[in-house]
């Protein structure tokens, strides 16, 4: 890091001439601007030049994916480590990970403009009488758990419970805010299938076992959520590509529609597109008038040195350099963890002419290979996926703030 540099002063008689005067102006502007460039607590990170960023605009007024990671180092968590709902696993600051605190000294910088801190306080008062609610896989639920322990540091008056089928749920009850967590991992509903005895479309096919998947069904964990919820934040995407569970010739995804099998059998990624076509259907349908939809996009792994059960690990200390986060996300080199900007551009396709607007996490999330809990997930493999709490998914929760903000006042 760039050390301070020192101004000495001279103080000899100093003439008042105006060319004198007109010199030391000079000498002061400068020697501000050298203190700034060359301030110790600052680092930057900036965005590839050449990034690829397929999910639409968060606003019409800022595109708050295209920034920076500024470094603070007088900066701090936003709340405890010690909030009861931080899954022990993400808890990179009890695990005492080396760089725990170091992650949450990261600041987020837009290049167009100014991303505000987030105010618990303003954030209750302006969503008073309402219901959030977060749709998805173990991500959402990361969001969701940051969201959570940032605004019981100033409103403790919670009351748990589990709306609309959620998973968890809190209500803050001076504000009448709820926000909840419904975990589904595809959007759809799915459950093991088993070929039957007396044949059938798949078995004239060979297909012995797999997964249905009903692409026009929502999962019953989260199908009461567009109709309880004021607001709604939807996210899938890491399990459509699971092979552990979906195995593609031993356990393959199966797609039904309508009760029956979607003939000649089609990919995943296509299988992705029908579900989201009728899942994005579905919200819009049964939203309340007024409701806020959002699609948040891919979270991005940082595997490196193989895939997770390949002995992949994610072991930097701070956030990676432009060049390599191409190097690993870059859909061209079809890397270990390209799947992120393959997903965003299933999500960009889905909700064109909807109603929904995009929560773009994606790029700056893709430098932060430092935030993961690694080793110390508590896995028997690193954990480069899910994000240490306090850290990354609070700037997501910047991030929707602003998006809130700006849909509120495009309104």
């Amino acid at each position: 890091m760039a050390a301070r540099d020192k101004q000495h002063h001279s103080k000899n008689h100093i003439p008042r001439s105006p060319s004198s005067i007109l010199f030391l102006s000079f000498l002061c502007i400068a020697s501000f601007l050298t203190f700034c460039l060359l301030k110790p607590s600052l680092k930057t990170f900036p965005p590839p030049k050449n990034i690829l960023l397929v999910a639409k605009r968060s606003s019409e007024l800022c595109n708050y994916s295209d920034g920076l990671w500024i470094y603070d180092s007088v900066a701090s968590a936003r709340y405890s480590h010690t909030c009861r709902e931080i899954f022990k696993g993400w808890n990179c600051m009890l695990s005492n990970k080396s760089n725990g605190v170091e992650i949450t000294k990261w600041r987020w910088r837009p290049k167009q403009c100014d991303l505000l801190p987030f105010d618990p306080v303003r954030f209750l008062e302006r969503h008073r009488d309402t219901s959030i609610g977060f749709v998805g896989d173990s991500l959402n639920r990361n969001m969701f758990v940051s969201l959570f322990c940032t605004l019981k540091q100033v409103s403790n008056d919670v009351k748990k419970w589990r709306p609309a089928k959620a998973d968890r749920g809190f209500t803050f009850l001076q504000y009448n805010l709820t926000i909840a967590y419904h975990r589904t991992n595809l959007l759809a509903r799915y459950n093991r299938w088993s070929a039957s005895a007396s044949g059938g479309l798949l078995e004239s096919l060979g297909y012995k076992d797999g997964y249905r998947v009903d692409v026009d069904v929502p999962d019953s964990a989260w199908a009461e959520a567009p109709s309880f919820h004021n607001i709604i934040i939807l996210n899938t995407g890491h399990w459509w590509w699971a092979p552990v569970k979906f195995d593609p010739v031993k356990s393959p995804m199966l797609f039904f529609k309508e009760g029956i099998p979607v003939l000649p059998p089609i990919y995943p990624d296509v299988g992705l597109d029908m579900v989201l076509k009728h899942m994005i259907s579905f919200v819009e349908s049964r939203m309340q008038p007024g409701g806020i939809k959002i699609l948040r996009t891919q979270s991005p792994r940082h595997f490196e040195g193989g895939d997770w059960d390949k002995g992949g690990s994610c072991q930097h200390v701070e956030p990676l350099s432009a060049k390599r986060v191409e190097e690993l996300f870059a859909v061209e080199h079809n890397g270990t963890n390209v799947e992120a900007r393959l997903v965003n551009e299933h999500l960009h396709r889905a909700i064109a002419g909807s109603g929904f607007h995009i929560l773009d996490i994606t790029h700056m999330s893709e430098f932060r290979a430092d935030a993961h809990p690694g080793k110390l997930g508590g896995k028997k493999h690193d954990d480069c996926l899910h994000w240490c709490l306090p850290g990354l998914t609070d700037t997501w929760n910047d991030l929707l703030v602003a998006v809130l903000d700006d849909i509120k006042a495009s309104r």
